[in-house]
Formats: C-alpha cells, sequence, structure tokens
C-alpha cells in the first residue's frame, strides 16, 4: 500500500498563515492534495490543528489527524510530527503501509512525474530507503557561505584551513551542489519506524536515498519565496481556475 501524508500547522511565525495562503488561486496546502490525486495514491492522510487545512483536506477526500498542540509549536520537530502521524496511520489502516509520500503544506511545487519516478525506484530497488528530489544551487556551496561574528564581522563559515585547494570564486568550482529541496519526499514506511536512527537533519530520509533531479524548489518560509514558486506553478500551466496535463 502506497499513501500520502500531508503535514502543516496553523499558526506559522515567520510568514503568519503561510500553509493556507491562496497563491494563484488556491490555498498553498490544496497543491499537496492535487499531486497525491494525480499519482492516484491507495489512501492520503493530513496531520495538522488548522481547521483551514483540515476543510481542504476534506475536500480531496482525506483522512484527518488531529495534532496536538504541543506538535504545533514553532519549535515542533518534524521528526515528532511524523513518530505521532505513524501511530495514527497504523491505527487507522490496521496495517503498515509500504511506501509514503510525504508532502508540506507550504510546499506546492510537486512535480508528480518525480513522485511517480520515486515510487517506481523503491519498487525496483530494495536496497534504497528513499528517494528525494534535489535541486542544484551552485551558489548556495557551504565554501561560498559566511557567517557573522559577534561584532559584526564576515567570517568563513567553513575555516580557510578546511577548504579544498579547488576552491574559488567559481561558483562550481567544487562541483555540483544539491540540496534537498524537501518538494519529492518518497520513503518506505521503515524510514518513520527508524527515525531516531536516520541521518540529520532530515531523519526520516533513511540511510540510503535516490537523488531525483529537480530544476528548483523549496518548502516557502519567506515572502520572496511566494515570487518564485508563483512562477513554478504558472510555468508549468496552473491558473486559478485549471490544473496542467498530469495533475487531473
Amino acid at each position: 500500500m502506497i499513501v500520502g501524508l500531508l503535514i502543516g500547522k496553523d499558526k506559522s511565525t515567520g510568514v503568519p498563515g503561510k500553509n493556507y495562503r491562496e497563491i494563484v488561486g488556491r490555498p498553498m496546502c490544496e497543491y499537496g492534495f492535487i499531486a497525491a490525486e494525480a499519482v492516484g495514491l491507495d489512501k492520503v492522510f493530513v496531520s495538522t490543528d488548522s481547521p483551514t487545512i483540515k476543510a481542504v483536506g476534506e475536500r480531496h477526500k482525506a483522512s484527518i489527524i488531529d495534532r496536538p498542540a504541543e506538535l504545533a509549536q514553532p519549535d515542533s520537530l518534524t521528526e515528532d510530527v511524523l513518530k505521532h502521524a505513524t501511530h495514527e496511520i497504523e491505527a487507522s489502516l490496521g496495517e503498515k503501509p509500504d511506501i509514503v509520500v510525504l508532502l508540506f503544506a507550504n510546499n506546492p511545487a510537486v512535480d508528480v512525474d518525480l513522485v511517480r519516478e520515486g515510487i517506481e525506484s523503491l519498487k525496483a530497488d530494495s536496497s534504497l530507503d528513499s528517494a528525494f528530489s534535489v535541486s542544484r544551487y551552485d551558489m548556495f556551496s557551504p565554501v561560498r557561505a559566511r557567517t557573522v561574528s559577534a561584532e559584526g564581522m564576515i567570517e568563513n563559515y567553513i575555516p580557510q584551513s578546511e577548504l579544498s585547494e579547488t576552491a574559488s570564486s567559481i561558483r562550481s568550482s567544487e562541483g555540483g551542489i544539491y540540496f534537498c529541496d524537501l518538494s519529492v519526499q518518497v520513503m518506505r514506511w521503515s524510514c518513520f519506524e527508524n527515525m531516531d536512527q536516520g541521518p540529520q537533519p532530515f531523519q526520516w530520509m533513511g540511510h540510503r536515498s535516490k537523488a531525483l533531479f529537480n530544476n528548483y524548489g523549496f518548502d516557502v518560509d519567506s515572502e520572496w519565496q511566494f515570487v518564485v514558486i508563483e512562477h513554478w506553478l504558472k510555468e508549468r500551466g496552473f491558473t486559478a481556475k485549471a490544473v496542467p496535463n498530469g495533475y487531473e
């Protein structure tokens, strides 16, 4: 069985209401449900404390997991939210699903072809724990990263002594720099069951994860990111009244 799980809380500190703020004519959280329907998952769950997100989920026939207040705080860990959802999903199904597609309410940029690729990858290769979308962002290489001291001075994030000999002002000097953009996340149920053993910072990812190459994407946490994700949606053919081919 392959299930979908969308997560999102009611209150956000950085951008209040971001999880259900309208973008291209729909609440942001709705795009995850649209993608889940397009892929044809066996069942979809939504873990939230938000009445708005619950209402959107119910319109798309998702099963509601009531998220406790202590798991809907600004410092609540995604891992703890997923552990709670794990128990609720197993109790609801009466069995353990094989694969879960994890969706974030604040990430509408879900490429359904990559979701399908991730599912097929896990079916074909039993050694894989998961398949995650990655975007190449050479401009954000750790080599180029800086921190600011208490005195307001710019300093290397990576100490100069630890930089490789190939490091330079050329963006690609360290080779391709990829970030998990969290747009597409497909994993075996065992990743949830063994989350405490998973590597940081995304313990639900497992230890052996296949790369699904995305052009760009991310979960929205700042105002400027709405503009980029709006472009992503429109570029693929989303409008306020229609969804593109492949999402029907």
